[in-house]
C-alpha cells in the first residue's frame, strides 16, 4: 500500500514536471508575449520573465519592442524639375502595440519596408533637385508622416526617417560643377570691381590733396625712384611729372636745359650706383 502511494506520488510529480516544462515560457526584457488560444487572441500582454500557458491549447508569440534600423533600397525617380536621381534612405521604427503588430498586418517589417519605398518615390516626384540636396530635414519630416500614417494601425511607431544619399547622373554633376565655377568667377569679378572702385576713390582723394600742394607730387616722385632703386635693378625708369613737361613747353631753351640738369642731379643723388 505504501509502495503504491509512493509510486503514485512520483507519477504525479513527474506529470507535474512535464506539464510545467511544456507550459513554461520565458519572455525577454525587450519582448512582449501575445497568447492565442485556439486561434483567438487572449486579452493582456505577457511581460518579461517566466510565464505559463496551457500546453497544446495556447500559442505564445513573442514580439520584439526594440528599435529596428531598416535600410530603404535606393529608388530611381524624376524630380519635379525633370532631373533623374537615385535616392536611398534609412528608417527607424519600433512596435508599440504587440497584438496589433501580429493581428492587423501579416508581416509588419515587410509592410513598413514597402511603404517606405513607395513614400520615398512619391517624395522624389514632389520635390525639386535643390530640395533634395539642401532641404533634407523638411523632406525627412514629410517622409516620416507619410509612413507613420498607415503604420499607426499596425501597432508600429516610426521614430525617424533619414535620406542617406542622392546620386546624380554624371552629366548633371558636370553641369553643376560648371555652374559653381561660373558663380565663383562672378563673385571674384564683383570683388575685383569693388576693390577698383574703392582704390579709384582713394586715388581721387590723394590727387585732390596733391593738387593743393605741388611739392607733394615731387616728394612722391622721389619716393618712387628710391623704392625702384632699392630692388637692385640695372634699369631705372624715371617718370617725369606733367608739370615739368608743361614748364618745358613754355620755357626758353636755356631754362629748359637748366631744368633738365636739375632733375638729373636729383635723380642721381636719390639713386645709388648700380654695379654693372
Amino acid at each position: 500500500m505504501v509502495e503504491e502511494l509512493v509510486t503514485a506520488g512520483i507519477a504525479v510529480v513527474c506529470a507535474g514536471g512535464v506539464y510545467a516544462a511544456a507550459a513554461a515560457r520565458v519572455v525577454k526584457q525587450y519582448e512582449r508575449g501575445v497568447v492565442f488560444r485556439f486561434g483567438r487572441l487572449r486579452e493582456g500582454v505577457r511581460g518579461p520573465g517566466l510565464t505559463l500557458v496551457v500546453p497544446f491549447v495556447d500559442k505564445l508569440r513573442k514580439v520584439n519592442l526594440q528599435i529596428v534600423t531598416m535600410p530603404v533600397p535606393a529608388q530611381d525617380g524624376i524630380t519635379r524639375d525633370n532631373v533623374t536621381v537615385r535616392v536611398d534612405a534609412v528608417i527607424y521604427f519600433k512596435v508599440v502595440d504587440a497584438p496589433d503588430a501580429l493581428v492587423q498586418v501579416e508581416d509588419y517589417r515587410f509592410a513598413v519596408s514597402q511603404m517606405a519605398q513607395t513614400s520615398l518615390r512619391s517624395i522624389i516626384g514632389k520635390s525639386d533637385l535643390d530640395d533634395l540636396l539642401s532641404n533634407r530635414e523638411k523632406l525627412n519630416q514629410g517622409l516620416e508622416l507619410m509612413i507613420d500614417s498607415p503604420a499607426i494601425g499596425w501597432g508600429v511607431q516610426i521614430d525617424r526617417v533619414e535620406i542617406k544619399d542622392v546620386s546624380l547622373p554624371e552629366t548633371m554633376k558636370r553641369s553643376m560643377a560648371r555652374q559653381a565655377e561660373a558663380d565663383r568667377e562672378r563673385r571674384a569679378r564683383i570683388i575685383n570691381a569693388d576693390a577698383e572702385l574703392q582704390a579709384s576713390k582713394k586715388l581721387a582723394e590723394a590727387a585732390k590733396e596733391m593738387s593743393e600742394q605741388p611739392a607733394a607730387l615731387q616728394l612722391r616722385l622721389l619716393q618712387t625712384v628710391v623704392a625702384v632703386a632699392a630692388e637692385k635693378n640695372s634699369t631705372l625708369v624715371l617718370p617725369f611729372p606733367v608739370e615739368l613737361l608743361r614748364f618745358l613747353e613754355r620755357a626758353t631753351p636755356a631754362e629748359a636745359a637748366r631744368a633738365v640738369q636739375t632733375v638729373s642731379q636729383a635723380a642721381t643723388a636719390a639713386v645709388p650706383a648700380v654695379p654693372p
